[in-house]
């Protein structure tokens, strides 16, 4: 029982446990960002953020398989979101594809107006982000890439379009190099949500 990262004596000794702990902190603030959002356009959290991702990604990204593993919910839950959404009238479905039982989803006129009204949720956050020195941003930048690289293997985190685990991505004497860009990545260009990111075959 002793041996947990949220007891502060741990903390003290374990520097590991104090990241966790600071990072546990910060998720807090985001939630109680996102929910003071959700409350204002009448959404829950999830909508929200279903909305804000089909904003910003492309339509392959947007269906209920996908959103699922996105946010690491039940295709279910994204369901029960949809339906929601879609009595509102801020999405429309596509049902395009060869599968009708599939379809894919887009922001209705009314669902790019709720976007811009909440896709800013996080700019507290950032302004405090901001404050730090370009050598500070760099350094902890890197730290987390790797961090959601390595829960990504590990199968913690079940979506992510980092650099570093694209086909595109090798190491060129030592440094970072993208072969879609045909350039050398400098530590401040490796992207945690790439729009070209294509899996690497042997993860």
């Amino acid at each position: 029982m002793k041996e947990s990262t949220f007891n502060p004596a741990q903390q003290e000794k374990d520097i590991s446990s104090k990241i966790i702990a600071g990072m546990e902190r910060i998720s807090e603030v985001f939630k109680i960002l996102l929910w003071e959002k959700a409350k204002l356009v009448g959404l829950s959290p999830i909508q929200i953020q279903i909305l804000i991702f089909i904003a910003f990604h492309k339509q392959e990204l947007c269906n209920v398989s996908h959103l699922a593993k996105e946010f690491n919910i039940t295709k279910p839950t994204v369901s029960d979101a949809i339906r929601v959404l879609d009595k509102k009238r801020l999405i429309i479905k596509d049902y395009s594809s060869s599968d009708s039982r599939s379809y894919s989803i887009s922001l209705s006129d009314l669902g790019t107006e709720i976007v811009s009204q909440t896709y800013d949720f996080s700019n507290p956050l950032k302004k405090q982000i901001d404050g730090f020195s370009h050598s500070e941003l760099e350094s902890l930048f890197g730290t987390l890439s790797q961090l959601i690289y390595k829960l990504n293997r590990n199968g913690i985190l079940s979506v992510q379009r980092t650099c570093f685990a694209c086909k595109f991505y090798k190491k060129n004497n030592n440094n970072d190099y993208c072969n879609l860009l045909q350039k050398e990545l400098l530590s401040q260009e490796i992207r945690l949500d790439c729009p070209e990111f294509e899996e690497r075959a042997n993860g």
